[in-house]
């Protein structure tokens, strides 16, 4: 089988090559990658290379695949698996698993298995771990978002508070309590919110800061305060630039209580140290977004830490039941992944696209590595639908959807897209 990948050589050294994966052995699995999106976390592996702890030496003559955040179908099954596996079935997979001992992560240290590419070879370790999922949605980008997903889920799931009386945890963030999202206006804030708001444990009040107030703008849009209001959710979506003290200020939406949980989703040291004047008695903080800079510090009072029983952790992936989580929550409509994304593109841009990851407005991009796509921002559909039938078609089915990507708009451009990767 031919693949078309996204590998990496080295720091910086992403390359889009076209070459022959081997033949499947009896317990791994072949499949057609239909849906990756390209995560941060994939732009910091490009910029470390090895130096990456989930990134193997000697790249440079086995280079990897990039990507972990994918979907697709099952296009052949060993014979070990048969049994539980069949041709044609749509996958999702969880990326980051041990098995025997030894972590494996696809994206970061496989050189025929990854979400960046047209086909890929399921090892048998991952299979071995259950992490090869299988999906019975219709959405493809749901099944690849899932992952993302399964990252704030696994974050909510892993606060915890102490009971009263005694020194026993209760594990989850706060229900009822007070929440703050903290640089939260991003692709995985959104996602955040969005489960913050829907998920079985629901805050009474949720505070969303950023800076940038065209992403809080677009998040109020799509999380209207009234809806909240509906379940009992005070909502609030605070430009703190635009406060001189805004401690004193998302202290008093709390009435001076603080916050039980809150969630920092940048890597900055005056975020951190924002988040640590923020939380109440028994809080909980969750440094959330993973640094690139391995001195990465920050002032925290730590007399806060002894008498008000503040406690700080921090989480980095997903399980494989909070992907499952996650399945469930999109099939049953309760959270829409896809109100992380903002621009879709095909394989011949994910390489730019990562390497300029940071610099690139909106919020999460989506890839589908079974066609040819410039990056484009759904926002943008309309504007270019004037020269091209095919975005146009896309800017009409997103409209009916709140201008988000959709079931409808994905299977559109899969089967009418005019520009295919094979």
């Amino acid at each position: 089988m031919i693949t078309t990948a996204v590998r990496m050589y080295g720091k910086n050294d992403l390359r889009l090559e076209k070459f022959s994966l081997p033949e499947i052995k009896d317990d791994e699995i072949l499949v057609k990658v239909i849906s990756d999106s390209i995560c941060m976390s994939t732009y910091k592996e490009s910029k470390q290379g090895s130096e990456h702890k989930r990134v193997p030496e000697g790249i440079d003559k086995h280079p990897v695949i990039v990507g972990h955040e994918t979907a697709g179908d099952i296009v052949e099954v060993g014979s070990k698996w048969q049994h539980k596996y069949c041709v044609g079935d749509k996958f999702s997979l969880q990326p980051a698993l041990t098995y025997k001992g030894q972590n494996y992560t696809v994206g970061y240290c496989y050189e025929n298995c990854g979400g960046a590419c047209t086909y890929a070879v399921i090892p048998s370790e991952v299979i071995y771990a259950n992490s090869l999922l299988s999906y019975k949605g219709t959405a493809y980008y749901e099944a690849s978002l899932s992952e993302p997903m399964s990252c704030i889920i696994g974050a909510f799931h892993a606060a915890y508070h102490n009971t009263a009386g005694e020194y026993k945890h209760v594990m989850g963030t706060k229900k009822n309590g007070t929440l703050a999202i903290l640089a939260g206006a991003g692709p995985m804030g959104m996602g955040a919110i969005d489960y913050a708001l829907h998920s079985d444990v629901c805050p009474k009040i949720l505070v969303v800061t950023d800076i940038n107030a065209q992403r809080l703008e677009r998040a109020s849009q799509i999380f209207p305060i009234k809806s909240a209001a509906k379940k009992g959710i005070k909502l609030y979506f605070i430009n703190t630039a635009a406060h001189n003290d805004p401690i004193t200020f998302l202290r008093s939406l709390t009435d001076g209580h603080g916050f039980d949980d809150i969630f920092v989703l940048a890597p900055i040291a005056e975020i951190i140290e924002q988040a640590d004047k923020l939380l109440s008695y028994d809080g909980c903080l969750n440094f959330f977004s993973g640094p690139i800079n391995t001195n990465l510090s920050a002032n925290i009072n730590f007399y806060n830490i002894h008498y008000n029983s503040a406690h700080m952790m921090g989480t980095s992936g997903g399980y494989t039941s909070d992907m499952l989580e996650s399945l469930s929550l999109s099939e049953q409509k309760r959270i829409n992944p896809a109100v992380m994304v903002t621009h879709i593109c095909g394989i011949n841009d994910i390489i730019d696209t990562t390497i300029n990851l940071p610099h690139l407005p909106g919020g999460k991009k989506l890839s589908y590595p079974q066609i040819k796509m410039e990056l484009t921002a759904i926002d943008s559909f309309a504007e270019k639908g004037k020269d091209n039938p095919f975005f146009a078609k896309l800017a009409e089915i997103c409209q009916k959807y709140n201008n988000l990507w959709n079931a409808e708009a994905e299977d559109y451009l899969l089967k009418n897209w005019p520009i295919k990767t094979y």
